[in-house]
């Protein structure tokens, strides 16, 4: 999958959980959902990207599930 999709999608799914009042269960919904569903290919491009770019054209939220302490590859 390209890393154009699954940043997409990763900000898709960010978006959703940007309803949540409580930042940081957002945050934990965000990351809780890429560890159930997301293949560790797909984590580990995405955290790939994330360090070289510095989450450029990631949601806040996204940002913080994947820079966090707690990720999974």
């Amino acid at each position: 999958m390209s890393t154009e999709n699954l940043i997409k999608m990763v900000n898709q799914i960010a978006q959703y959980f940007a309803s949540e009042p409580d930042q940081q269960q957002a945050v934990l919904g965000v990351r809780n959902h890429l560890q159930m569903y997301w293949t560790p290919g797909m984590r580990k491009e995405l955290l790939a990207w994330q360090t070289a770019h510095q989450g450029a054209d990631l949601h806040p939220l996204a940002q913080a599930a994947v820079s966090g302490a707690g990720w999974e590859a």
